[in-house]
């Protein structure tokens, strides 16, 4: 009876251990490295689709700057209408710090040239104006900040309307989609050749 129970409370004690290592881990990948993120609306239609959960990389612009065509979570600025309490949003980086960015018939320039976004977006597709980007206006992304937009230009509220968004409040990179199960896949990234 005595070597049973000195079995039973070993088993407990290494099934405590267990647990509390297996939660460290959690925590430590989910605070620092990777984050959970599930995909609301169609603002990222075709390149992403509501209800598709995603994770996200925390740690990749602690060693480099984020780039243009960059899928990036951040946190929604202060004033936009959110459901849940501190609400993130999850759209393409297409100004950078120090770009000039204007919007004319429907297209995106970017220091005088057109964005070609012919890879992910229909080729007669245009994108209309909002608060921040208005038709024929230049604008400059200042300094650490970031215009984000939306692939779904017609059901994206982004930078258009409320402007670029600072460095910190980049939660990080889309990195991995894992559900549904059919469209497990890393996340594309674009480039462009932009001076």
């Amino acid at each position: 009876m005595i070597n049973f129970l000195k079995k039973l409370g070993q088993f407990i004690l290494d099934t405590i251990q267990a647990i509390v290592l297996a939660l460290s881990i959690f925590i430590i990948v989910y605070l620092f490295l990777f984050q959970p993120h599930q995909v609301k609306g169609s603002s990222m239609f075709p390149t992403l689709h509501n209800g598709e959960f995603l994770l996200t990389n925390k740690i990749s612009y602690r060693f480099h700057p984020p780039e243009r065509g960059d899928i990036i979570v951040f946190k929604a600025p202060q004033g936009e209408a959110c459901a849940e309490i501190e609400c993130e949003y999850i759209k393409r980086i297409i100004g950078m710090p120090g770009d000039r960015v204007m919007l004319s018939n429907g297209k995106i320039y970017i220091n005088g040239q057109v964005l070609d976004e012919s890879s992910y977006l229909p080729e007669d597709f245009v994108t209309n104006n909002g608060n921040f980007l208005a038709e024929g206006v230049e604008r400059i992304i200042p300094k650490n900040q970031y215009l984000p937009i939306g692939d779904n230009r017609s059901y994206s509220r982004d930078g258009r309307e409320f402007g670029p968004i600072p460095r910190e409040a980049i939660v990080g990179k889309a990195w991995f989609r894992y559900w549904p199960f059919n469209k497990i896949s890393f996340i594309k990234h674009e480039s462009y050749k932009i001076k």
